[in-house]
């Protein structure tokens, strides 16, 4: 009897979450648009969703991802389509699917606390919280079977101990937000800051390989741009053979796309050979301006053939329709296979190409061994024009116009292979490629690239702009997405490289309204804050913003406003860039935007 009444109590307690609608058909978001037609009853992350989950006392399930990651769309084939996982979803769960792009303050907050208490984090990202949003507990991509279990074992426990769950959720927060209390710190001499972080960055080089860690390998590109300019500053032989050795890496491995150009995300092995195969707009932006400033310090000019060739590439084919770049290109092709639209099989190569051009293309883009990759060989650089002509005893004009030949047919096929693409036009992505364009403009005197970047300062200005606010992106004919600090600090780095290449006054009042707005609305007395109306506890304020996949936002807004005209907010850069001064100091490779920020003030408090 007993039994029978907790079912009928669970029942009806779960009775209003089977009513729940799955709100992700036809959103203008690709990636929540792809999760439409699951049997999820996925909701829009928002305050109804937030509200929904404290009304009912249900835990909310926050599952982030973006539309290039592979493993989020393993997860969706495996456990968000299986209707066994989906009720258990719908009836213990509120359900929120979010694209980490739209949602990035958010999206951070979630990647932080999973580092933080797994030690690893990544996507697709799923988070348990309580009602009230405080993180309980959290997981990156599980088989269906463990996720399966870890969903009735959780719901179960919700049920039987939610008072001791929700104060173990708020204690663990709270040590969280304890161990990263400030403490007074003596502070370094610029030479001795730059030494230490030089010391750890090589303290966790590749000697071999170049590049950063002995597992997957990273482009790592804002600590790349600060050690550039740290050899800049102070040349060191051993800095400059690391960088050398690093950039021909990325640039002549699987790291880079050798037919069409531009970059993949990283590489899951650590000689850079087999890359995740998507192409994001923020990881051409910045290696492109890798390889610029990398050209002018190490003097090479090959470097600014790569960059170059990679914003060419970024032109010819991430234009969106709305005036800005895309989001990215994904990993997988139309068919579901990874890295499907870039493989080559010998058949494939033979059929399109004879048997003479495939051998030369084979000798050309080191396609000799076994593939190491189901699908086929993947182009990498091999014999270089010379020592093919040697061989063939041809010459190399020769041989260039045949492999010109070779490479326009094999870019005709490709674009036969359905690669899906991540259409939504965001604001701070498209203000990182606008410094890298205007960059490149006046290093290269390219008018196409000038072209590119009036273009990208018009969508940014006159479409996401309302004249108080910007909004997160453009997807679908709609704008969709608050902004965040990132959002500000990226258009606004953007702004300021743009206004050094137009001259424009109105292009400098813009970037100083926008810096002043950044800093009214996302620093305070605490530090910075990622949100500035967050729905949840906990995204609080931060000193200093360590360096990821993207360059720390406060980190740039502080180096912004220390060039400014306004000497209050220069007042309040240097302020802000001495608070940060423990994290930078401890973890100097780590947090090297704020290093650079520091040496910035260094000369600047009044």
């Amino acid at each position: 009897m007993i039994k029978s009444l907790r079912l009928l109590v669970l029942f009806l307690v779960a009775a209003p979450a089977l009513a729940l609608e799955n709100q992700l058909r036809d959103h203008p978001s690709p990636y929540l648009a792809m999760h439409g037609n699951d049997p999820v009853a996925w909701q829009d992350w928002g305050p109804a969703a937030v509200e929904l989950a404290r009304k009912e006392g249900k835990l909310l399930f926050i599952s982030s991802g973006y539309f290039s990651c592979h493993w989020c769309h393993v997860m969706q084939r495996e456990s968000y389509q299986d209707e066994r996982i989906a009720r258990l979803l719908n009836t213990r769960f509120v359900p929120v699917k979010l694209d980490r792009e739209l949602h990035g303050a958010l999206d951070a907050y979630l990647i932080d606390f999973l580092e933080k208490t797994q030690g690893h984090a990544g996507w697709p990202l799923n988070i348990f919280l309580t009602p009230e949003g405080y993180p309980l507990i959290g997981t990156t991509y599980l088989p269906p079977e463990r996720f399966g279990e870890l969903l009735q074992r959780l719901g179960t426990a919700w049920e039987d101990e939610r008072g001791k769950m929700r104060n173990l959720a708020r204690r663990t927060l709270l040590q969280l937000t304890l161990n990263d209390a400030a403490a007074a710190v003596e502070p370094l001499p610029a030479a001795a800051l730059l030494e230490a972080m030089l010391g750890q960055a090589m303290d966790i080089a590749d000697p071999m390989e170049g590049g950063f860690g002995d597992q997957n390998k990273f482009p790592m590109t804002p600590q790349l741009l600060s050690l550039l300019d740290l050899q800049a500053a102070m040349p060191h032989p051993q800095l400059a053979e690391f960088l050398t050795l690093t950039l021909d890496r990325m640039a002549t491995q699987g790291l880079r796309d050798h037919l069409a150009g531009g970059f993949f995300r990283y590489t899951v092995d650590p000689s850079w050979q087999i890359p995740h195969f998507e192409k994001m707009l923020y990881t051409q932006a910045q290696l492109a301006e890798v390889y610029l400033r990398a050209a002018q310090v190490l003097k090479r000019d090959d470097y600014g053939v790569v960059a170059r060739d990679t914003l060419d590439f970024v032109i010819r084919e991430m234009t969106g329709i709305q005036g800005g770049f895309v989001a990215s290109f994904s990993a997988v092709d139309g068919a579901g296979e990874e890295g499907g639209v870039y493989l080559w099989t010998i058949e494939q190569l033979h059929a399109l190409l004879g048997e003479q051009d495939t051998a030369l293309a084979r000798r050309h883009w080191a396609m000799l061994d076994i593939p190491a990759l189901d699908g086929g060989h993947l182009p990498r650089q091999g014999e270089s024009l010379g020592e093919i002509a040697r061989a063939l005893g041809a010459s190399e004009e020769e041989i260039a116009t045949r492999l010109q030949s070779i490479r326009a047919s094999l870019l005709d096929a490709r674009q036969a292979r359905v690669l899906p693409v991540d259409d939504k036009e965001l604001a701070g992505w498209n203000g990182l490629m606008l410094a890298a364009l205007s960059k490149a403009a006046l290093a290269l005197q390219d008018p196409a690239m000038r072209a590119a970047a009036t273009g990208i300062r018009d969508f940014l200005r006159d479409r996401l702009w309302s004249g108080s606010e910007f909004r997160r992106a453009m997807s679908g004919g709609r704008e969709i997405g608050k902004a965040s600090l990132e959002d500000y600090a990226y258009v606004a780095y953007g702004m300021s490289h743009y206004a050094k290449l137009s001259g424009d006054p109105v292009d400098r009042t813009f970037l100083a309204a926008l810096l002043n707005l950044a800093w009214q609305r996302y620093h305070g007395p605490g530090g910075w804050r990622m949100d500035d109306r967050p729905l949840i506890p906990g995204m609080g304020e931060q000193r200093a913003m360590p360096e990821g996949a993207l360059p720390a936002p406060s980190a740039v807004l502080i180096r912004l406003a220390l060039e400014s005209d306004d000497p209050k907010l220069v007042d309040r850069a240097v302020a802000a860039a001495e608070s940060g001064r423990q994290q930078a100091q401890e973890d100097p490779f780590w947090f090297s935007g704020h290093v650079d920020a520091l040496l910035g003030a260094a000369g600047l408090a009044r």
